[in-house]
């Protein structure tokens, strides 16, 4: 005989999905941030935003992940993981703040998509960034399905018409100054002060490390190495003569690619996302939905 009892030892299911959707909701915050899950990182810190498709941004040298706010609120319908290197933007630098700093940032990077459970996620990386975006893709293959790399070339020396032996000793000494002397320091706040306000609470010791990393990183050796698909945005200036030039040494760094897409925007500054942010979005968009 069928009894009409309930079994009070086994959960009702309609409260066990009011629980689970109760947690859940834990996890988001207004304006559409999602809290981090638990990571943690002596070298970066990482927020969410959004639902759908995940999208790794890495802000470049010294920049906070506010630089990608205007594309973000211009291409809804993902998952945004915004990467803030530590050290940067004013905040504290913890393990950037002795040795190098790139390298293993890109670790750390990849570390947290394994963490996170990410598959093949879109990155898009912007100066330095692109750097790390690049990085990932040649030493972390599985962890990227596309990148986006905005304003940067394989070598950190190229972007200034140099080599990375060159470079590599400039940098060291300017690092050098910026960080191990009082004027040094102040001169390196009047300078970051240009950029806006965060950039001006960059940590002198962790952008000379930095600084000297990108002037001795070639990677136009790798770039083979990338079997994910490759788009590059870069800027070009209004004068026709420094444009071609530009165009030219662009199309040279990056001949070694397999799979590469190269897109020039001008007139604009290094900021391609500020100077021409509608033509940044729309190569965003193409970039993701392609």
């Amino acid at each position: 005989m069928k009894s009409d009892s309930v079994d009070m030892t086994r959960p009702d299911r309609r409260q066990m999905m009011a629980a689970v959707l109760a947690l859940g909701a834990l996890f988001v915050v207004p304006g559409g941030v999602q809290a981090a899950q638990p990571f943690a990182s002596r070298r970066i810190s990482v927020t969410m935003r959004g639902r759908g498709p995940d999208v790794v941004l890495i802000p470049g040298l010294g920049s906070a992940p506010s630089i990608w706010d205007g594309a973000i609120a211009a291409t809804p319908g993902y998952r945004y993981h915004l990467v803030q290197v530590k050290g940067f933007a004013g905040t504290a630098a913890e393990g950037n703040a002795t040795g190098p700093v790139v390298a293993p940032v890109a670790e750390e990077i990849a570390r947290y998509i394994a963490a996170m459970g990410l598959k093949r996620p879109a990155i898009i990386g912007h100066s330095m960034g692109g750097t790390l975006a690049m990085m990932l893709a040649i030493r972390h293959p599985a962890s990227v399905g596309k990148l986006m790399v905005v304003d940067m070339m394989p070598s950190g020396a190229g972007m200034v018409g140099g080599t990375t032996s060159g470079m590599g000793a400039f940098a060291g000494q300017w690092g050098s100054y910026f960080s191990n002397t009082k004027g040094g320091r102040e001169m390196f706040r009047q300078l970051m002060g240009m950029f806006g306000p965060d950039a001006a609470d960059n940590d002198p010791d962790v952008m000379a490390a930095a600084l000297q990393d990108l002037a001795k990183i070639d990677l136009g050796p790798e770039l083979g190495k990338i079997a994910a698909p490759m788009m590059v945005v870069y800027a070009t200036p209004a004068d026709a003569v420094q444009r071609a030039t530009i165009v030219q040494r662009y199309a040279t760094a990056y001949a070694g690619a397999k799979a590469v897409r190269l897109k020039a925007i001008g007139p604009s500054g290094h900021m391609i996302m500020f100077d021409q942010p509608a033509r940044f979005v729309q190569e965003m968009q193409a970039f993701l939905r392609g």
